[in-house]
């Protein structure tokens, strides 16, 4: 699955999940916290090099908030499956154990950043289905500024959603037809069923009735538990979640959003609320303002954030803060 965060994209992964054939944990984000951190290991070439981020790897998926249930990740199967010696060889493998421990045929990643690392991860061999999730840019950026990952100025949230967008948008262009699904979300939430058979029809498995019962599903529980901000997949499809920024953005957010990014709403089918003539290029003493403030903001949030929540991911903070360490 690729696009950005907070595009629904939980939502469509416990619908997933419901397929007997598709295997969709809750994701680590294994490339995008760790090609990162790549110079830390040195060489991979060399054995002891590479079993130590195949260490660390693993650790991050049996820490992850919400538990890979009924799937065990031991560093030395994954190692003695692996026929490269890459970070992403290490995905491949992790994610094919645990389809071949749940007896599914798919798995799902839903770590939507992947769409910056598709052609790595097509080194490894496999033709991913790429599922291209896309909400209103508008309502993902006020959806981040009420959660506890993500940026929080809306130049920052714009300047992100955009560049996640025309990757995606550039990757479609460069794939077959038949391995690429664009799905939207206002399209998913109004007429849930309809795009879910057209998608299991792309994916080649049957559809099931447990997708639309995916709110009383153990895997959506579990991701609910984990975390406030993934509160709404133990609920029915909330129809009515649209276009929430015109009663919750200010108008200057909506302004600054439709500037960096309105083109490719646009190019989206969406249509935006500021008059082309009120559309802004923003100087640079403007955009060092809009920065600094972006991260006051993340600062401000970390501090009033709900203390289970920071508990939740705080073994996954550990292990990535002492990898730095490295």
């Amino acid at each position: 699955m690729i696009g950005t965060q907070r595009s629904g994209s939980n939502l469509l992964r416990v619908m997933l999940d419901g397929i007997e054939q598709i295997v969709a944990p809750h994701p680590p984000h294994i490339l995008q916290r760790f090609l990162p951190l790549l110079p830390k290991y040195g060489d991979l070439s060399e054995p002891a090099n590479f079993r130590r981020l195949a260490e660390d790897v693993c650790e991050l998926v049996r820490v992850n908030p919400v538990p890979w249930e009924g799937i065990r990740i031991c560093t030395d199967e994954v190692l003695k499956a692996c026929r490269q010696q890459t970070l992403y060889e290490l995905f491949r493998v992790i994610y094919e154990t645990a389809a071949r421990q749940t007896g599914a045929s798919l798995w799902l990643c839903k770590s939507m950043k992947n769409v910056l690392y598709a052609t790595g991860i097509e080194s490894t061999g496999i033709r991913p289905y790429y599922v291209y999730l896309y909400r209103d840019g508008r309502d993902v950026a006020l959806s981040f500024k009420k959660a506890i990952v993500g940026e929080k100025h809306m130049y920052a949230l714009a300047q992100n959603w955009k560049k996640d967008q025309e990757a995606a948008l550039r990757l479609k262009d460069c794939t077959p037809e038949d391995h690429f699904f664009m799905l939207n979300y206002e399209n998913l939430i109004a007429r849930p069923e309809e795009m879910m058979r057209s998608l299991c029809a792309f994916l080649h498995v049957p559809y099931s009735e447990k997708v639309m019962e995916y709110y009383k599903s153990r895997e959506s529980t579990n991701t609910a538990v984990a975390g406030k901000m993934w509160s709404n997949v133990t609920k029915p499809i909330l129809k009515d979640n649209t276009n929430k920024f015109l009663r919750e953005l200010s108008s200057e957010d909506i302004t600054i959003f439709e500037s960096v990014a309105g083109d490719v709403l646009q190019r989206l089918g969406y249509s935006l609320c500021t008059p082309p003539d009120q559309l802004r290029n923003y100087t640079d003493r403007e955009i060092a303002y809009f920065n600094e403030e972006n991260i006051r903001l993340k600062q401000a949030f970390i501090r009033q954030a709900d203390p289970e929540d920071l508990e939740k991911r705080r073994l996954q903070d550990e292990l990535l803060n002492r990898i730095k360490q490295y």
